[in-house]
């Protein structure tokens, strides 16, 4: 192929990513609801610490933190920061709620995390909009953000 056939066919490419739409619609039952997140839907695209233990698929365990809670949150939203692509779409006392999306398909994942300040532990939702497999991607993304992190 020709530099010219090969940018033509480049161009309708991103023009056609461009006009799907991937990202879904905000979800409006976000939040803390008597002292937990909402549960994952039954699709394996979700990842949450208060999932039941035996649910290998959608379970996490919870991270203790240690600092008062407005440093912890600073230090996480630190972390968050370095990831591209990231949106803080509602930020309260002890809860964060992160728009996540990906690079070329523009899907967007809903991450919330909540700092439990009775049992002194950082709570976590993270689930795909659209479709059902993320191939791990929530999970992986929870393990990285939360990797060695000193809160």
């Amino acid at each position: 192929m020709k530099k010219e056939q090969i940018l033509t066919v480049l161009a309708l490419s991103l023009a056609l990513v461009a006009l799907i739409d991937c990202t879904g619609t905000r979800p409006n039952n976000l939040g803390i609801r008597s002292g937990k997140l909402v549960d994952c839907p039954s699709t394996p695209n979700c990842i949450r610490s208060f999932s039941d233990v035996s649910d290998k698929e959608h379970f996490r365990q919870a991270e203790p933190y240690k600092k008062p809670t407005p440093e912890a949150m600073a230090v996480l939203k630190q972390r968050i920061a370095e990831y591209p692509r990231t949106k803080i779409i509602k930020e309260e006392n002890n809860y964060l709620y992160v728009e996540f999306t990906t690079l070329i398909m523009r899907y967007v994942d809903d991450v919330e995390f909540y700092f439990d300040e009775k049992t002194k532990l950082l709570h976590f939702r993270s689930a795909s909009r659209l479709g059902k497999s993320d191939l791990g991607l929530n999970r992986k993304r929870i393990e990285t953000l939360l990797k060695d992190i000193e809160i």
